[in-house]
Parts: C-alpha cells; sequence; structure tokens
C-alpha cells in the first residue's frame, strides 16, 4: 500500500476520477432508465455505447478529420456537433431497434425474466463480435479532432499537481447537464409523467390511457441518446477504440447505477462519480492491477447496508 503516493497525487488523481466518473455516469443513466421503467438489465447497452463511440469516429474520418489544418474553435465546435448528432443517432437507432426486436416480442409472449436477461446477453455478444469481424479485431485510431488546452496547471505542493483541460471540464459539465435535463423531463412534463406511471404500475397506467409501448420505446431511446453523449466524450479523451471497448465499461457503469441506486437517475450520477474515484484513488494506494478489485469490493460492502443503493429511490416513486 501506498498511501504517501495517494497524498502527493492526490489533486491529479481526483481529478482524473472524476473525469472517467462522469462518463460513468453518461453510460449509468441508460442502465436505470431502463431498469426503472421495464425492470429490466439491458445488458446489450454498453454496445449500445460501442456503436456511438465507432459511428463519430466513421464520421469524423469520413470528414477528413486527420487529413486538413487543426480546425478553429468554430471548426471544433461544428466537428463536435457532427459527431455527437452521428453517434447519438447509432445509439438512440441501436437502443430503440432492440426494443423493437428483440424485446417487444418477448413482452407479448409474456416471457419470463430469465428469457429477457439471456436475451440481452446474446445481443450483447452478437454486436460485440460483429464489430469485432467489422474492425479485425484491432484498435481504430480516433481523429485528432481538436487539441486539449490546459486551463488550470496548479501545483499545490503536499496534495500534488492539478491540471485541467477544458475537455475534463466539459466532461463533468456535460454529465451533470444530461442527468438535469432527463431528471427535468421525468418529472415536469407529459411524457415524463407516463414513464413515472408505467415505472410505478404498467398495467394501472395503461387502464388510464397511456400506451405502454411507446413509453417503453422512449425510454431506450432516452437511454441510447445518453451513450450517445458518453461514447464522444469518450472518443474527445481517448486516442483509440476497440470492439470490445463496450463491455468493460458496460460492467463500470452498471456498478455506478447499482451502487447510487438503479432506477434512480440522480443515483446514477452519484454512483459514476463514486465509482471513477473509488477506481483512481485505489490505483494509487494499491496499483493499477488492483484497480478493478478493490472498485467491485467497495460495491459489495455498499450493498450489504444498503441494498437498495447509496440513494436507493425507484423511478416510480420519484418527486419533481
Amino acid at each position: 500500500m501506498d498511501f504517501p503516493y495517494l497524498v502527493s497525487h492526490f489533486l491529479g488523481t481526483t481529478m482524473d476520477g472524476l473525469v472517467i466518473g462522469g462518463i460513468y455516469a453518461l453510460i449509468a443513466l441508460g442502465y436505470t432508465l431502463v431498469y426503472g421503467v421495464l425492470k429490466l438489465i439491458n445488458f446489450a447497452h454498453s454496445e449500445v455505447f460501442m456503436l456511438g463511440a465507432f459511428a463519430a469516429v466513421g464520421i469524423w474520418t469520413v470528414l477528413g478529420v486527420n487529413e486538413g489544418p487543426t480546425p478553429s474553435l468554430g471548426g471544433f465546435i461544428l466537428l463536435a456537433i457532427v459527431g455527437l448528432a452521428a453517434a447519438m443517432a447509432a445509439s438512440g437507432g441501436t437502443a430503440l431497434a432492440l426494443e423493437y426486436i428483440a424485446y417487444r416480442p418477448l413482452r407479448r409472449k409474456k416471457a419470463p425474466r430469465l428469457v429477457f436477461l439471456i436475451t440481452a446477453i446474446g445481443v450483447s455478444l452478437a454486436l460485440n463480435e460483429g464489430m469485432g469481424v467489422l474492425t479485425s479485431r484491432d484498435d481504430v485510431g480516433v481523429p485528432e479532432v481538436f487539441k486539449q488546452t490546459i486551463l488550470i496547471d496548479w501545483d499545490s505542493g503536499a496534495l500534488g499537481r492539478l491540471r485541467v483541460s477544458d475537455l475534463d471540464i466539459g466532461i463533468i459539465v456535460m454529465a451533470f447537464g444530461l442527468l438535469v435535463a432527463l431528471d427535468m423531463f421525468v418529472n415536469r412534463t407529459r411524457p415524463g409523467a407516463g414513464i413515472r406511471a408505467v415505472a410505478q404500475d404498467p398495467d394501472t397506467a395503461a387502464l388510464m390511457g397511456i400506451n405502454k409501448n411507446r413509453i417503453f420505446a422512449l425510454t431506450f431511446i432516452l437511454g441510447g441518446l445518453a451513450a450517445g453523449v458518453a461514447a464522444v466524450m469518450w472518443d474527445l479523451r481517448y486516442s483509440s477504440i476497440k470492439h470490445s471497448l463496450g463491455f468493460l465499461l458496460g460492467v463500470k457503469a452498471f456498478t455506478a447505477a447499482v451502487m447510487g441506486g438503479i432506477g434512480n437517475l440522480r443515483g446514477a450520477l452519484v454512483g459514476g462519480f463514486a465509482l471513477g474515484l473509488i477506481e483512481n484513488w485505489s490505483g494509487a494506494v494499491f496499483g493499477n492491477a488492483w484497480l478493478d478489485v478493490v472498485a467491485f469490493t467497495v460495491l459489495v460492502v455498499v450493498l450489504m447496508f444498503r441494498p437498495t443503493g447509496l440513494l436507493g429511490e425507484s423511478l416510480g416513486r420519484s418527486k419533481a
């Protein structure tokens, strides 16, 4: 154990934890939305994220980002919007297709929940392996859309050096912003009221005139759009992606959702940032080899004392 190293690098390690935690939180929103409404663990959500990451890289490659001069601020904003649109379209479209093709027929046949779970795992593996074949299982480079600008570079002395880039701030702000937008949508709009009603009691909601299938589709779309945003944030921060990218990130995001309280939008944010911080702090103390061991051990401990997660409130009981 190397606690002195953590102390001497505390600020930098904490900042890295908040950044990766923001990405976890964005992906976790999809898990918690679907579970909150359908009581379904959509393990294919990790591949929804992965396809969004490839879609953004694909559109940037087609536009020849690396072939021209470094884009100006306006050019970067345009490229970011184009990449974001491609990723959200791919992730949202994939999530909606999964609902229509994989899950809706099972609901019509009143299949057991175990069948839904097996189907989700099967779809996840199919998408993962399919992209693996298309990319020959190689890393795919991310075009350098823009160079990060260091906004804060401060050496605190005892707690180490703090370096914060514009992208770091963007990821954290995006995580909070998307949470606020989704929270307001669910709690203050008519479709959001439908989501809460179906989450609380789908049969009664149907008797009150709410179209359950539309609500289910809307839930998958919202989760997919959040995954698409996370995908672009990942692309902008890291230099390459791979077909297996979604698997581990999906497990981490699902862990964040459970830790915060799956079915709770705010819990996804809390769980994401908590997991990111725990990972980075434990990596500094025990070494990166123990990073996942400590993170999942903390999850088990949290659930022993808080079985419903840190916040634990279900989507159907959330308040405005």
